[in-house]
């Protein structure tokens, strides 16, 4: 059986091209996609080339489809169950260990709001370990993917006020929409005033950084309140300033806190540590129950025909929809 699959094959360069889809292993479930998530920053970083020079590098962690095999140990799902995919490729077809398969029970969550259940985790993994209050406050640095769903998690944590930081101003209009109290850009001068003012001068409890960009990190250090933690949920692929770690980490007592989705337990969760099945189940019951939206993060639908197009303009184009999807139901 042919697979359609995108493969960054050099830098700044994406193909979709055919390749035969192996033998599955008696623990492996094969999933034919209806959809993948581009996710930009790290897509992006893939294709510069930031994380390493080798191609071709196959992505697309986040996606959804239905179980067309499974293997002779595969016990949580069967054959026809619509399933969340994690670190899947954008490809027509996908096989993966069943620990990587969340079945979607819900009637109620559609494959497109589905396939955006992975990132979602992320974003709430960041959020889990701020370990926020009723009452406290939050910041998010960053409203693409992550950040929007960041900032929805922080706001059903009871996090008041929750603000949310980012260039780009629709970005900043949608977390608006979608529950942020306040909306910054972080390129104004006054912005850490705006901050201190909007939280009566004392700065964030918590603070989830999603951008990766080292000025980012500077600025929600200078916005944390005492006692304050920051969960980094972005990768720094490049630093570019310097932290004073005595007058910005040490003396005020800020926790920095590394919130890589790689970093759950394995087998069973625990308080602010989910595993990543138990956070995808608690994302789609979210869903389903309308507390988290995701159709306004859509921007747009596309095919993987597109695929060259689509990360050009990911590579080139700092305003970039983040709400990117291919559909792979047509292929």
């Amino acid at each position: 059986m042919q697979n359609k699959q995108i493969l960054f094959t050099g830098i700044h360069t994406a193909e979709l091209v055919e390749k035969e889809v192996p033998q599955i292993t008696e623990k492996d479930v094969l999933v034919k996609m209806e959809y993948t998530v581009v996710s930009g920053g790290t897509e992006r970083a893939n294709l510069l080339g930031l994380t390493s020079k080798k191609f071709p590098k196959a992505l697309g962690y986040c996606g959804v489809g239905y179980v067309e095999e499974v293997g002779a140990d595969v016990t949580k799902v069967a054959v026809g169950d619509r399933v969340v995919v994690y670190h899947g490729h954008h490809a027509k077809y996908n096989i993966r260990p069943e620990e990587d398969i969340t079945k979607v029970e819900n009637d109620k969550v559609t494959s497109l709001e589905a396939a955006f259940v992975v990132i979602a985790s992320m974003g709430l993994g960041g959020v889990r370990k701020l370990e926020i209050e009723l009452g406290e406050s939050a910041m998010v640095m960053g409203q693409g993917l992550l950040g929007i769903f960041s900032t929805q998690f922080l706001r059903l944590s009871g996090a008041n006020p929750v603000i949310a930081v980012d260039l780009n101003p629709a970005r900043r209009e949608l977390a608006l929409q979608l529950g942020a109290d306040y909306a910054f850009d972080p390129s104004d001068e006054d912005f850490v005033e705006k901050v201190k003012e909007v939280t009566k001068g004392k700065g964030v409890n918590g603070c989830v950084e999603v951008t990766g960009v080292a000025q980012a990190m500077n600025q929600a250090l200078e916005c944390a309140s005492w006692m304050g933690r920051i969960s980094l949920l972005g990768c720094t692929r490049v630093s570019d300033s310097l932290v004073d770690y005595y007058k910005m980490v040490h003396r005020p007592g800020i926790k920095l806190i590394g919130a890589h989705n790689f970093v759950r337990p394995k087998v069973e969760s625990y308080p602010h540590h989910w595993t990543h099945n138990d956070d995808c189940n608690a994302i789609l019951d979210m869903i389903a129950s309308k507390r988290i939206q995701v159709e306004p993060i859509v921007s747009r639908i596309e095919s993987p025909l597109n695929a060259p197009q689509i990360y050009n303009e990911l590579c080139d184009d700092k305003d970039f929809p983040m709400g990117t999807v291919f559909d792979w139901r047509d292929m």
